[in-house]
């Protein structure tokens, strides 16, 4: 997991988050950071940030390729 630093996360960039309701399957929500919500500079599970669709969740992954795009 690449999304457990901050200073790898920034506004509009785009990246894959896990939901907390897909914790359990890990499911991956694809879209673009508008907020960053962590303020400490490393967390264990993921950086939580806000997309700008407005879901919340902790970064799985920054450099992302959206099999939905492919």
């Amino acid at each position: 997991m690449d999304g457990q630093y901050r200073k790898n996360i920034y506004p509009g960039q785009e990246v894959a988050i896990i939901l907390k309701k897909d914790q359990r399957s890990g499911r991956l929500t694809y879209g673009i950071v508008k907020d960053i919500l962590t303020s400490a500079a490393f967390h264990s599970r993921g950086i939580k940030v806000r997309l700008e669709d407005g879901q919340i969740g902790r970064v799985a992954e920054t450099e992302v390729v959206d099999p939905e795009e492919e």
